[in-house]
C-alpha cells in the first residue's frame, strides 16, 4: 500500500518586513524572492516549489498588507487578496521580537474572508529573540483566532522548527498529483528574476521613499558572439531626476556598486560570465499612473 501524496498551494502573510520572502527562500532551499530591510520588497507573487517524497508544496511569496498610499500600493494589496482566495493553506507571520499590533491584528481578522484555507500562525525570526519573547508572541498570537491548525515557533536563519513547518503544511493539503516536475524550484521566467536581483542590490542603503520608486525593465539577455560572456541591458526605473542622481552615485560610483552586487547572482543563475550594463531613467510618478503601472508590469 503506497503512502499518500499531497500537494496545494500556501501562502504567507503579514505586516511588511516580517520575513515572508526569508521564509519562503529557506523551504525552497533556494533564493527565488528578493529580501530587503526595506518594508513592501515583493511586489509580485512569486512560486517557490517545495518536493517532498510526501508530497509537493507551492509556496506563493506575495506583498505585505500594508495601508496603500499610491495606485501600485492598492495594487499589491489586490493580488495579496487574489492569491489568499486560491491557496489551500495561509500562514499568518509575525516576528518574535515585536509585539502583536493593530496591524497584525486587522490581518488577522481579515482571515476570515478565506473560509476554504486552513490557517497557520507563524512565529518567526525566533535566532534574535530571547526565551520570554518567543514565550509572549505565541500567547499574543495564539490570542488573535480561535481556528489556528497549528502555531509554530520558527527561525528561518538558523533553519529551526522549518521541517515542522513543512510537514504541518503538507498535512493540510489535498490529495492529489505533483503540480510541477521534480528539479523545479519557480515559475519564474529567467528575464524576472534577474531584473529582480538588480533591484535588491539597488535598494541597498538607499533611504525614506525612495526604495518604493525602483522598478527595473530588462531590455536584452543574450550570449556573446564568440564569447562565454552574457549581455544584460536593464533600466533602473525611478520617479523623480533627484532619484535618479542619488542612484548613480558621484562619478557613478553607487550605479557601479548596484552592477558589481547585482552581477554576483545574475552570473550563478545563468552559469555564466556576465557584462551588465545599466541605465537609469525617470518615468515621472510611475506609482500612480496607471499606463506607467502597465508598461512596468503591475
Amino acid at each position: 500500500m503506497t503512502d499518500t501524496f499531497r500537494s496545494g498551494f500556501a501562502t504567507f502573510v503579514g505586516r511588511p518586513n516580517v520575513g515572508k520572502s526569508t521564509l519562503t527562500n529557506a523551504l525552497v532551499g533556494e533564493k527565488i524572492a528578493i529580501t530587503s530591510e526595506k518594508p513592501q520588497t515583493t511586489r509580485r507573487a512569486i512560486r517557490g516549489i517545495l518536493n517532498r517524497p510526501a508530497g509537493q508544496l507551492v509556496i506563493v511569496d506575495t506583498p505585505g498588507i500594508h495601508k496603500p498610499r499610491t495606485l501600485l500600493g492598492e495594487r499589491l494589496n489586490d493580488l495579496v487578496e487574489q492569491v489568499l482566495g486560491d491557496v489551500d493553506v495561509i500562514g499568518f507571520c509575525v516576528p518574535a521580537t515585536e509585539k502583536v499590533g493593530p496591524g497584525d491584528r486587522r490581518i488577522a481578522a481579515s482571515l476570515d474572508g478565506y473560509a476554504r484555507a486552513k490557517k497557520v500562525a507563524i512565529v518567526t525570526k525566533t535566532d534574535i529573540a530571547d526565551h520570554s519573547q518567543i514565550t509572549e508572541r505565541l500567547i499574543e498570537v495564539d490570542a488573535l483566532r480561535e481556528d489556528w491548525a497549528a502555531v509554530i515557533p520558527l527561525s528561518a536563519l538558523t533553519r529551526e522548527q522549518l521541517d515542522v513547518l513543512t510537514d504541518e503544511m503538507l498535512s493540510m493539503m489535498p490529495e492529489g498529483p505533483a503540480l510541477y516536475p521534480e528539479g523545479i524550484t519557480t515559475d519564474e521566467s529567467q528575464e524576472d528574476r534577474i531584473a529582480e536581483m538588480i533591484r535588491e542590490a539597488a535598494l541597498e542603503g538607499v533611504r525614506d521613499e525612495l526604495p518604493h520608486s525602483i522598478a527595473v525593465v530588462i531590455d536584452d539577455v543574450a550570449p556573446r558572439e564568440n564569447s562565454d560572456l552574457t549581455d544584460v541591458h536593464a533600466q533602473i526605473v525611478v520617479e523623480r531626476d533627484s532619484q535618479k542622481a542619488i542612484i548613480i552615485g558621484h562619478k557613478g560610483k553607487r550605479l557601479a556598486d548596484v552592477g558589481k552586487r547585482a552581477r554576483v547572482g545574475i552570473e550563478e543563475l545563468l552559469g555564466t560570465r556576465v557584462y551588465l550594463a545599466l541605465h537609469v531613467k525617470v518615468a515621472k510618478e510611475w506609482q500612480r499612473d496607471p499606463k506607467q503601472l502597465g508598461r512596468l508590469g503591475f
